[in-house]
């Protein structure tokens, strides 16, 4: 019986990874295939609807899968996860020049975001803005960048929009994952030392591959743990996927995001898709 993956197309790099990822479980005897989605809303459906047996989901993806399994009597769980999906923060960056020391000097400008379905740039630090006595939409104006809307912030130009924004003087200050914070600068949509982050959210995790109640998922997981970053076919595809070892799944990475959903009435208790305006 064959275990089919579901994968978000939001590069083409997606296809040469599991395609790789496909003919190394094919060579250890375990037959697998993989389907690519447009968006991650479809994906959590047919995964909870059992047309497929596993969903490598955004954050946002696997709150939905919680919700969306549970009213329908099903139960979902995070197979496994990279190591670099867990323990990541996002920040609020300001120009170096900036008056602006923390999220209160804010208060009365303008705040650049992701797009509006991103855990990273936009639902998170939203959340945490709120928790820190700044409200978007009412304390700050919000400016948000949405691009590649369904991807769930893994199509990062909407980030690396809210950066050239806050570097051309449009806003005083842009939210993004850590990492990419760091990735602008490199590639130069960021001056070097041209920002300073005044603030940053409390740990949480990104991506996991979930599974639901498919026959072969276990020896699946014990498959994707077992490869090794030195094994020669394996480390360009880990490059790739930006991981360099496969970590046990686990649920304590997502109350912030789960509260972050809640708060922006993304999603209901039963996982139907209620945020105004989403169309992915």
């Amino acid at each position: 019986m064959t275990f089919v993956l579901g994968a978000v197309a939001y590069d083409p790099k997606v296809v040469s990874i599991w395609h790789g990822f496909r003919s190394w479980f094919r060579g250890r005897d375990f037959d697998f295939d993989f389907v690519l989605y447009a968006h991650y809303e479809r994906q959590v459906e047919d995964l909870v609807a059992g047309r497929i047996d596993g969903a490598w989901n955004s954050p946002l993806a696997w709150v939905r899968a919680v919700r969306l399994a549970a009213a329908r009597g099903r139960r979902v769980r995070p197979l496994v996860m990279r190591d670099t999906d867990q323990d990541l923060t996002s920040v609020v960056v300001v120009r170096a020049d900036s008056p602006y020391r923390d999220i209160a000097d804010l208060k009365g400008e303008s705040v650049a975001f992701g797009a509006v379905d991103s855990p990273q740039a936009t639902l998170i630090p939203a959340s945490f803005l709120r928790d820190s006595g700044v409200r978007p939409g009412e304390d700050v104006d919000v400016t948000r960048f949405d691009t590649g809307v369904g991807l769930h912030g893994d199509h990062i130009g909407g980030e690396r929009d809210a950066a050239r924004a806050l570097m051309a003087g449009r806003v005083a200050a842009a939210c993004m994952i850590d990492g990419n914070h760091l990735l602008f600068a490199r590639e130069g949509t960021l001056p070097p030392g041209g920002t300073r982050v005044i603030a940053r959210t409390p740990p949480f995790d990104h991506c996991n591959l979930t599974v639901a109640d498919a026959p072969d998922a276990d020896r699946f997981g014990e498959l994707l743990l077992s490869m090794s970053y030195a094994d020669p076919e394996v480390r360009p595809l880990f490059d790739l996927e930006g991981l360099t070892a496969w970590r046990p799944g686990r649920t304590t990475g997502y109350p912030p995001l789960e509260r972050a959903v809640d708060e922006a009435g993304f999603y209901d208790a039963e996982g139907a898709v209620t945020a105004a305006g989403y169309r992915p």
